[in-house]
């Protein structure tokens, strides 16, 4: 079993951030809700270092390790001394910034691979590579959570990792702690990536696709994660996924702001376990639905939404409809957006809609975007089947 290491200047707070692809609008937003640290993943990142001295805010520096999954042969020698020569030059050029907090190395580098260990052992090698160059700032590796195993394996397996960072969605936080001291892990945790319930894990229609949560639910999740892991004393801290929008499964599941940049009930959540509650908090869903799950062709289809403004403002709602997502991938790879479908619209007003399903057989999904007189945001969506 590894001991804890020793305390250093970096590790002294704990780490109140989010996990960040965007740009340099997005990033003073993170900084003016409260974040004190930001997570990003690749050396294509780098501009954040910049851009985050300036508002203050500490990085957590990602250092890209290949995956397996995406065609790189770790057999291959030649080619693992080339990713270490290029990680170990951006460190050398990049380790005495005054932004940098920590060196994250690699993330779920793991996924899809029968046996992880031997990955793991190698992402602990470039560590200590990393600690050699730099010993001023500690190092980080992520994995997925994925169950006791993967835990007892990682308990001894890196010792040249300061800190394990692992990425963590819904119910499975709130035993982390517990989980964490069954498996033998002592090290400090960090939650490199929080989110409500993903996709792998919701609830799915009939024919197959999962029911993704209302910005109101997801930011109550949020509101409770952080206050829990407030409390415990062996996570260091804990990144909100994704300060930025993203297609994955829906152009809204994992986002915590809209691709305009408007801000949610998730981004306030974030800001009140930060210290900054909002005064103007994004409109709440109180409830959706649609008139059934499966239509016919042409079929007329009837759906509302019961939202309220903080102040009981007036309320203005989209109301689109896309085709269903399939250009579906495993650990966060890119993903192609599914398009935007058009449809014969019969009535649409703040609270109801009722339009003409499309005539061409499928799965599709209604997307909600309610907004405010400031333009904060809250979404949800409602799957249905034509055919």
């Amino acid at each position: 079993m590894l001991a804890a290491p020793p305390a250093r200047a970096a590790d002294a707070e704990r780490w109140h951030g989010a996990a960040f692809e965007g740009d340099r609008a997005s990033l003073a937003r993170l900084a003016a809700v409260g974040a004190k640290v930001v997570r990003v993943y690749r050396q294509s990142d780098a501009w954040v270092l910049d851009a985050a001295q300036r508002l203050g805010l500490k990085v957590v520096m990602g250092l890209w390790v290949e995956h397996p999954r995406h065609g790189f042969d770790y057999a291959d020698a030649s080619a693992v001394q080339a990713q270490e020569a290029a990680l170990l030059d951006f460190v050398a050029r990049h380790r005495t910034h005054p932004a940098l907090l920590a060196w994250g190395v690699g993330n779920e580098v793991e996924t899809g691979v029968a046996d992880p260990l031997p990955l793991w052992r190698e992402i602990d090698r470039l560590a200590g590579l990393v600690k050699r160059l730099d010993p001023a700032h500690p190092t980080l590796m992520v994995v997925a959570d994925t169950g006791m195993d993967a835990f007892r394996t990682l308990a001894g397996c890196c010792p040249h990792v300061d800190l394990l960072g692992i990425n963590v969605y819904a119910g499975a936080v709130f035993d982390l702690p517990q989980r964490l001291r069954t498996a033998g892990i002592t090290k400090p945790v960090v939650i490199a990536e929080l989110g409500p319930l993903g996709q792998w894990q919701a609830g799915r229609k009939p024919w197959g696709v999962p029911v993704e949560l209302t910005s109101t639910e997801k930011a109550r999740f949020f509101t409770e994660a952080l206050a829990f892991l407030e409390d415990q004393p062996q996570i260091r801290g804990a990144f909100p996924f994704l300060w930025g929008a993203k297609q994955e499964q829906t152009a809204t599941w994992h986002g915590l702001l809209l691709a305009d940049g408007s801000a949610t009930a998730m981004t306030d959540a974030l800001a009140a376990a930060w210290g900054r509650p909002q005064p103007a908090p994004a409109p709440a869903i109180r409830g959706i639905g649609i008139g059934a799950d499966t239509f016919a062709p042409g079929a007329e289809i009837g759906a509302g939404v019961d939202a309220l403004a903080h102040d009981g403002g007036p309320l203005t709602t989209e109301w689109a409809v896309f085709a269903e997502a399939t250009d579906l991938r495993k650990g966060g790879d890119a993903e192609t957006p599914p398009a935007r479908v058009d449809v014969r619209l019969l009535h649409a007003d703040a609270a109801t809609v009722r339009f003409l399903a499309p005539v061409t057989p499928g799965a599709y999904r209604l997307f909600i975007t309610v907004r405010d007189r400031a333009g904060k945001a809250a979404t949800a969506n409602l799957p249905f089947l034509v055919r």
